[in-house]
């Protein structure tokens, strides 16, 4: 999934996910929840991309699910 974005794209999202890590709640992700998934949210790479992820257990592990473009990640999640 990370291979196919370009490279500009790769090293921002590797710093978002850093910050993601050590604190999900940070400003700079401009975190959004996903309606209607009580336990599934995006964070921001760019303006255009962004990182969907889901909470796994209780030490707030979490599992990414979709990386890429804000408009194709969203027509797929609603299956356009």
């Amino acid at each position: 999934m990370l291979e196919r974005l370009p490279a500009s794209i790769r090293l921002l999202f590797i710093r978002q996910e850093q910050i993601v890590r050590e604190n999900w709640r940070d400003s700079r992700l401009h975190l959004k929840q996903m309606k209607g998934k009580p336990i599934s949210f995006s964070f921001r790479i760019t303006r255009s991309y962004r990182a969907f992820f889901y909470f796994c257990g209780p030490d707030d592990a979490i599992t990414l699910y979709a990386i890429g473009h804000r408009k194709d990640i969203l027509r797929k999640r609603r299956g356009s």
